[in-house]
């Protein structure tokens, strides 16, 4: 286990939640009223008067480092890391929109050896057990030793885990990894010569779609197959996603983009 200082875990005690944010997550920060916020992640968490409460998981605490451990499931370690290194000497201006920042660490949180959960909620879900399996010998799903979330990891091109999805094996949960970027995205994209990507708003429903293709006896793996993290439809027709457009600079050989949209209902695979 990494080593912390008494010094750093004093200093991160002292810090709370909507400090936190504001310097380091402002653009999930929402305004309620003069004193009272919450997340765009999580309309139940409440700020308000130096604390912090989640009225969907009944969780709360003070500090930051209460958030980090209870809501996004670091390491103790991690989460005195976190919030060390990201403390402003003196507190920022408050800005809804995010600043531009060095790229963070993926401070992935602590993992069980095999997801069986993850493996067992999306085998519910109607993916085909071959689907899952690539995806777990292939590091690409996982699962949180807290709570039990699935998590879908995208790698950049020298296959650095750089973005975490997580998604709640027991309950409506959906999160992502701090530190994640969405420009490096979940994916499949094994075969390094395809001329066309598949694009979708989350894993689930690219591992649906891998799915159908199985059932049809097709090579699911022939085409890239690209989630954009949430980002799916966008009113203006000028702005690509960012996990697309860096997609597409790693695969230069795509020429033919499809939009899919799939929802899994149950065991039956519904397409729109």
């Amino acid at each position: 286990m990494p080593y912390v200082s008494a010094q750093s875990i004093e200093q991160a005690r002292k810090i709370d939640l909507l400090t936190w944010l504001q310097y380091n997550e402002p653009g999930n920060l929402v305004k309620i009223s003069e004193n009272n916020y919450c997340t765009r992640e999580h309309d139940s968490l409440k700020i308000s008067n130096g604390k912090w409460h989640w009225f969907s998981r009944g969780i709360g605490g003070k500090s930051a480092l209460d958030y980090l451990i209870k809501v996004k499931e670091y390491s103790f370690p991690q989460a005195v890391e976190a919030v060390v290194g990201g403390a402003a000497i003196k507190t920022p201006p408050f800005s809804y929109a995010p600043k531009k920042q060095k790229p963070k660490r993926l401070l992935m949180p602590k993992l069980v050896p095999y997801p069986e959960n993850a493996k067992a909620y999306l085998s519910g879900r109607g993916i085909h057990s071959v689907i899952i399996d690539y995806c777990i010998e292939h590091s690409l799903l996982f699962e949180t030793a807290n709570y039990h979330n699935a998590v879908f990891v995208g790698y950049d091109s020298q296959g650095v885990a750089r973005y975490a999805a997580m998604r709640g094996t027991k309950s409506a949960y959906k999160s992502e990894v701090t530190g994640s970027d969405k420009h490096f995205s979940f994916s499949i994209a094994e075969n390094i010569n395809a001329t066309e990507v598949y694009l979708f708003e989350s894993a689930i429903d690219l591992l649906s779609f891998a799915t159908l293709e199985l059932f049809k006896g097709h090579d699911w793996k022939q085409h890239a197959l690209l989630s954009l993290a949430g980002v799916f439809k966008t009113k203006r027709k000028d702005v690509v996603p960012v996990a697309l457009s860096r997609f597409l600079e790693d695969h230069p050989k795509i020429n033919k983009i499809h939009l899919h949209e799939y929802r899994l209902l149950k065991e039956k695979i519904i397409w729109h």
